[in-house]
């Protein structure tokens, strides 16, 4: 799922060696949701690829550019990203791992299907033999086990991650789970670790007779707040990840070891638009 926070980060959170390229094919294309569009990766390539370890590992996709079947991949040096002399920079973006088979050499990346742009546009488009760059994986979110409840929030940008991230709780925790998506056409199975108490509450953005009503902001903040140690993690759009945050911040006091918070997209502008606005510590 397209991803924007540290857009331009190509090294794992620590700041160590720079993170592998490979390239990979589309061996198949299916439909999760409506909205929704897994692809799957695999090649030979993707020996190297050391991801499917943690939950919210996140990739960099290089895609070819228009009239051109092989993105090229890039270099990483002192000052970012270095491409051969005259050759066009494939366009970039984030995208969250949904799951990687080390044994099969299959990687499954999900996209959500709406609007125009390079990445939802060859995703659509993707047929068996087309050819991604991938860089990655960035070190991804370990649920932290010494949580007596998780908060997890987001849209559909942000389900692979989740979906993630529930696989991989661990025993006796407890987690509520607020998603919002477009209608419950776009609502899909999540599968929760074994011995855990998940609860998950979908909010359809179809049933709202406001078009500016922030569902997912209202459901957290009106969340009857649980006793003990709170984790939250929450991304999706911009705005509401901002109104959330500064929720949990504020009023439950949350801080960064015990809140994760990330906007993926930002409603009303393109990824580039938003990417190139000052950014500042809410956002």
């Amino acid at each position: 799922m397209a991803r924007d926070d540290q857009a331009g980060d190509t090294r794992d959170r620590t700041g160590r060696s720079p993170i592998r390229t490979c390239r990979a094919t589309v061996v198949r294309s299916a439909e999760v949701t409506p909205r929704m569009l897994r692809l799957t990766l695999g090649g030979e390539e993707l020996r190297t690829f050391e991801g499917g370890r943690q939950a919210d590992e996140r990739v960099k996709l290089f895609f070819p550019p228009r009239g051109e079947r092989i993105p090229v991949l890039p270099e990483f040096g002192p000052e970012g990203l270095i491409y051969p002399a005259g050759a066009t920079p494939p366009h970039a973006r984030n995208y969250t791992v949904r799951r990687f088979d080390p044994a099969g050499l299959q990687l499954d990346i999900d996209f959500v299907i709406h609007g125009h742009g390079r990445a939802v546009e060859w995703a659509r488009e993707a047929r068996p033999g087309d050819v991604l760059g991938i860089a990655g994986p960035a070190v991804g979110t370990l649920p932290p086990a010494d949580a007596d409840q998780l908060l997890i929030a987001g849209d559909e940008t942000a389900l692979p991650a989740v979906a993630s991230i529930l696989e991989r709780l661990t025993p006796g925790t407890r987690a509520h789970v607020f998603v919002e998506v477009a209608d419950r056409f776009e609502e899909q199975p999540l599968s929760a670790a074994p011995g855990t108490d998940v609860r998950i509450r979908w909010l359809h953005r179809d049933t709202s007779t406001d078009p500016d009503d922030d569902q997912l902001a209202d459901a957290v903040c009106e969340f009857p707040w649980p006793d003990g140690t709170v984790h939250a993690w929450v991304a999706g759009e911009a705005l509401t990840v901002r109104t959330i945050r500064r929720y949990l911040r504020n009023e439950r006091g949350l801080n960064r070891d015990t809140l994760h918070a990330a906007g993926y997209w930002r409603r009303g502008k393109t990824v580039e638009e938003w990417l190139n606005e000052p950014q500042d510590a809410d956002a």
